[in-house]
């Protein structure tokens, strides 16, 4: 049952128990953005390329690197995905917190399970986004060759 009135107190525990989830969702919004970023200059190379490839002007190694550049989005869309993930669970996480404070219900398993979650996915998409920047370097040094 939800109190009617929470003592202050009692907000103001809510708040300090979510303070940590709300700046692990800051920084989660801070690589989103680094890879939404990473992506847009994938596609831009991959239309510069397309561009290329229509006028006749086909490099030898054109269709390698637009294969490279496809694997290399998909990895980037992959660890948007599980960046987006990551931050729905630590919103969820908040929520919980703030419905375990003020209603009588026992939610620590769920809480942990989330956050667990959260951080599963948050993994994921950080060696998802290591697999994409070590291709990238790769292909750098192949074309320097």
């Amino acid at each position: 049952m939800i109190q009617a009135e929470a003592p202050i107190t009692s907000v103001a525990g809510a708040i300090q128990l979510s303070v940590a989830p709300v700046f692990l969702l800051t920084g989660v919004g801070a690589i989103l953005g680094v890879l939404t970023n990473r992506l847009a200059r994938i596609v831009d190379r991959t239309r510069v390329l397309s561009e290329r490839a229509g006028a006749g002007d086909v490099p030898p190694h054109l269709e390698d690197d637009l294969r490279q550049l496809a694997l290399r989005a998909r990895l980037v869309n992959r660890a948007i995905g599980m960046c987006t993930l990551g931050a729905l669970l630590v919103c969820l996480v908040i929520i919980a917190l703030f419905a375990a404070a003020f209603a009588d219900v026992h939610l620590g398993r769920y809480i942990a399970l989330a956050f667990s979650g959260a951080i599963l996915a948050l993994i994921g998409a950080l060696l998802t986004f290591l697999r994409e920047t070590y291709l990238a370097t790769r292909s750098l040094r192949r074309n320097q060759l």
